[in-house]
């Protein structure tokens, strides 16, 4: 489930052995373990890349809300977010710290949120005897522990009512057979993914429509037609591929659907979501800053609110315009032998959900970091994928959504004014929440 050297990392985080009165500093690598963790077990899951930003944002708020308790440069989400209640600290608990309180919350909230809850709690297990064995005392862990789960539930009992719960019981997505209309695509031909996702309580906007962008070019199969010139750009760009528009495809993927044909059985691939891989570069940036444990949870935890917004932003639009994805096009206008580079995700093609969560991360993360933030994402290397270097978080985001057209799974009108969208998103959840730029 997580690598030995992501869980021995675990056992420095404290600098010393202090009893319960005087319990150690942790470190924010810690975060980033943990939502490691959450990585790995969704990738297990295999979590659809919206749900997977929900299960981080209100883990993340659950660890916040805790230290936002404690620290007074911290302020809590009430009155910020969407219906976010008014949590009550619990001031009988005492004899636990606050940090590990915290980490333990994401924690908690999380193992009720996954479907294999029961491994993050094998990790929060090790997690703690990793503790123990730096010398936390079984009291101090013990409080922490109970402070952390009162705030959790806190948290839960509000998720639960962002209505994600009532999608089961909206009618089945039946995909429209009907020219210029997305169709599910091989090699699984999977159904749409989360055709209902525009309903779910967002965290800061007004509405789902609140950034709707310019629809998108018609259909057309005329030859003149401003949709065929983007087809045959995209069946151009496969055909006489650079390799360097190849590494970038591949580097930006994050597909958690991709399968690979094994003669009669389809294995699936181990991918991380696209918002896995943002939170990654945002622990990334923490470490390099060395922003204090505090700040480094905020700005974590704002990242993975503009995910959930940016993605019920993103996924309305989809299933609006409903657009047919360029492998179906392609393969019945123009070659049908034609294959992507990329494996085309289950739901419909504008906007570029990538272009989208991109731009709105690196909004917050150009924030919190300046707009010459140079860093190397190395968010993939245990995936097989090589460090590439950046020297802006904006840098990034136009190449992760450039990389879909490379990839062969989006036209060019829905990278660019996905990526307009998710600007938007990105400059909305910082004004919002007002959040402060300072440094520890």
């Amino acid at each position: 489930m997580i690598s030995k050297k992501a869980f021995f990392l675990l056992l420095l985080l404290i600098a010393c052995k202090q009893p319960r009165s005087n319990a150690p500093e942790l470190k924010a690598i810690a975060i980033n373990n943990i939502l490691t963790a959450m990585t790995d077990i969704m990738i297990h899951d295999i979590t659809n890349p919206p749900l997977a930003a929900r299960f981080f944002a209100y883990s993340c708020l659950a660890g916040y809300e805790v230290v936002a308790q404690h620290d007074t440069a911290f302020k809590s989400m009430y009155q910020k977010l969407n219906g976010y209640p008014d949590i009550k600290k619990p001031d009988s608990i005492t004899g636990y710290s606050y940090q590990l309180a915290a980490l333990l919350a994401i924690m908690e909230t999380a193992k009720k949120l996954q479907p294999s809850g029961s491994l993050v709690g094998a990790y929060q297990q090790h997690f703690l005897d990793s503790c123990k064995r730096v010398g936390y005392d079984d009291a101090l862990i013990k409080n922490s522990l109970r402070y952390a789960g009162t705030i959790s539930k806190q948290i839960l009992a509000w998720a639960k009512a962002d209505g994600y719960n009532k999608i089961s019981n909206y009618p089945r997505y039946t995909p429209v057979n009907k020219e210029g209309c997305w169709y599910p695509t091989p090699p699984a031909f999977l159904q749409a993914v989360e055709p209902w996702f525009k309903t779910v309580r967002s965290f800061t906007l007004d509405s789902a429509t609140q950034f709707i962008p310019p629809p998108p070019v018609a259909f057309s199969t005329s030859r003149d037609a401003a949709f065929y010139k983007m087809l045959d750009a995209l069946y151009k760009e496969r055909i006489h591929q650079d390799p360097a528009h190849t590494a970038i495809a591949g580097f930006w993927d994050c597909n958690p659907f991709a399968v690979q044909d094994n003669g009669h059985l389809q294995v699936g691939l181990k991918k991380i979501s696209p918002g896995a891989h943002w939170l990654g570069i945002t622990g990334i940036a923490c470490l390099k800053t060395q922003k204090g444990f505090n700040q480094s949870l905020q700005i974590h935890t704002m990242v993975a609110v503009g995910l959930m917004d940016a993605f019920i932003c993103c996924w309305d639009e989809k299933f609006r315009s409903n657009r047919i994805r360029p492998e179906t096009a392609i393969r019945k206008y123009i070659d049908p032998g034609w294959e992507p580079l990329l494996q085309t995700p289950p739901f419909p093609e504008y906007l570029s959900g990538h272009s989208v969560i991109s731009a709105t991360s690196a909004t917050i993360l150009t924030h919190f970091f300046g707009d010459h933030f140079s860093y190397t994402d190395s968010v993939e290397v245990s995936y097989g994928l090589h460090p590439r270097s950046f020297t802006s978080f904006q840098q990034a985001a136009v190449e992760a959504g450039i990389s879909r057209f490379y990839g062969g799974i989006h036209f060019m009108d829905a990278i660019d004014n996905g990526r307009a969208q998710g600007l938007k998103v990105g400059q909305w959840v910082v004004d919002k929440v007002a959040l402060p730029a300072h440094s520890e």
